[in-house]
């Protein structure tokens, strides 16, 4: 078991964890950053919509990051889960399934967010690739093609009105019932955007590339791109047993990326439905100035 003081510890090494971690490095605060290693964008071969990065893949971007962070001689990185975050008279003991125990003045949740795929056979082996959610990292790759969309009521809705930059050919498969109002509906036949209201059985793929969706009553239907949009959840409870959430089940914070608990900031996927790559590295920035901001006023 191991146990250590710093000044801040970072929970998730991606993206956010990294860059608040280059802040904190470029003021010399003693930070341990500990990760778990699984990343939300890991099934995505090429990241996009990122000034100087884009097309690069996602992996590269996150090791380059960490090369250049542990640069910093008061970086520490650590390879581990946390279980819990608790509040001490100093701060905050930060405990790993390891049974590692460290303790700091601060503490930052850049934890990314868990996808909740639809329950569909092979989507898993899609998604990321050619089952996708978001048109600025992916859509012009797909721009023109034929286009479904899993998904329903408002965020199907959504979709379509944002996917038409892209193509003007939509289908939305509702896995269900469909969940539109009349303006809706009327709006989506306007733009001659079907809605199948039944449930998916399972897609067909070969390596991750969408081959056909076949539906429960056996239609199938061949598509080479789909968007869905999937449920999320933090990565693990912690948050929510500190009461940090939001009625969205994000981590609630500030313009400064604070929680409603002292000492505690956050920053990336974990905080917003948001999600990109350059949005996750621009809030960690900030929640790594902030805090170094925060330290030097408390001893100056």
């Amino acid at each position: 078991m191991k146990s250590k003081h710093f000044e801040v510890i970072i929970i998730g090494g991606s993206y956010a964890g990294l860059s608040a971690g280059m802040a904190l490095g470029r003021a010399s605060r003693e930070t341990l950053i500990i990760d778990s290693g699984k990343p939300c964008n890991r099934y995505t071969p090429h990241s996009h919509n990122f000034l100087t990065q884009d097309g690069e893949t996602p992996q590269k971007i996150a090791q380059t990051g960490k090369d250049q962070v542990l640069k910093y001689p008061s970086i520490t990185f650590q390879q581990g889960k946390v279980t819990d975050v608790v509040r001490n008279e100093n701060g905050f003991t930060v405990i790993t399934e390891s049974e590692d125990s460290f303790t700091a003045k601060k503490v930052i949740f850049a934890l990314g967010i868990k996808d909740i795929l639809p329950e569909i056979e092979n989507i898993t082996e899609c998604w990321g690739k050619t089952i996708i959610h978001c048109p600025y990292c992916h859509g012009y790759e797909f721009k023109g093609e034929k286009t479904a969309i899993i998904a329903n009521g408002e965020a199907a809705y959504h979709y379509a009105s944002l996917l038409k930059q892209w193509t003007n050919d939509l289908t939305i498969f509702s896995n269900g019932k469909g969940n539109f109002t009349d303006e809706q509906l009327l709006k989506l036949k306007k733009h001659t955007i079907p809605v199948v209201e039944k449930r998916i059985k399972q897609v067909e793929h070969v390596n991750g590339a969408l081959q056909k969706i076949i539906l429960e009553d056996g239609d199938i239907h061949k598509y080479n791109v789909a968007y869905a949009r999937p449920m999320a959840e933090q990565h693990n409870d912690i948050p929510k047993k500190l009461g940090l959430l939001d009625e969205n089940g994000y981590i609630a914070v500030n313009e400064m990326q604070k929680t409603n608990i002292e000492g505690i900031y956050a920053a990336g996927d974990c905080t917003t439905p948001l999600r990109t790559v350059s949005t996750a590295i621009a809030s960690g920035t900030k929640a790594g100035a902030m805090l170094n901001g925060d330290l030097c006023q408390e001893i100056f």
